[in-house]
Parts: structure tokens; sequence; C-alpha cells
């Protein structure tokens, strides 16, 4: 059974930071692109940032860049989401995705397997 997890939110000050772990199970990650995704309430579901099977690419949203970092351990069957001067307007249910082939948008109705979200606050 495919599974994707999602671990690591939290409640964190602004500019603070936090660590976003995508742990997929079932199956290996080598092959698919990974997407992480958030949605606020009242909000449309938006892609924040996209990372390629092997690596080499990455897309970020215009409001994270410069501020998060996606990257993956394919040997721990990992993504993670690096998320550094957090801002109260990121507050969303984060989640991650996996999609094989590696779409060419980084766009959640482009992915077909979700894990369930993990609740990231930034208040003070």
């Amino acid at each position: 059974q495919l599974q994707l997890v999602e671990s690591g939110g939290g409640l964190v000050q602004p500019g603070g930071s936090l660590r976003l772990s995508c742990a997929a199970s079932g199956f290996t990650l080598d092959y698919y692109a990974i997407g992480w995704f958030r949605q606020a309430p009242g909000k449309e579901r938006e892609g924040v940032s996209c990372i390629s099977a092997s690596g080499g690419s990455t897309n970020y949203a215009d409001s994270v860049k410069g501020r998060f970092t996606i990257s993956r351990d394919n040997a721990k069957n990992t993504v993670y989401l690096q998320m550094n001067s957090l801002k109260p307007e990121d507050t969303a249910v984060y989640y991650c995705a996996a999609q094989f082939p590696s779409p060419r948008t980084c766009v959640w109705s482009r992915y077909a397997y979700w894990g369930q979200g993990t609740q990231v606050t930034v208040s003070s």
C-alpha cells in the first residue's frame, strides 16, 4: 500500500524555522517527483515547492523563494522541506504528494498520491 506521512509541523513564532518530512512506505520514492502543497482556511490549495525524481530540478512559489528549501534523501525514502524566516501567512496545512512520471508543473492537480497533512502555525 502506497503511503506518504508528513511530520514536523507545529507552532512557531514569526522568524522561526521548521523542517517538514515526508516519509514514504509501500513504495520507493526514487522514481517519483514530490511536491509540497499547502492550504490555509478559506483558501485554495497552492504549490509551495516541487522536486524532480532525480533531485536535479526544483521549483518554488514566489512567496517562499529564498526562505524554503526542498531536498530529498532517496536512501531514507524521505523528502524534506526546510522552512526558515517563517511568516504568519505561511500558516496552513502542508501536504506532500508524489507523482510518476515527474509533472512539468508544480500544480496539485498533477499529483496522484497524497499524505494526510501536517499543520504549521506561525504566530506570536
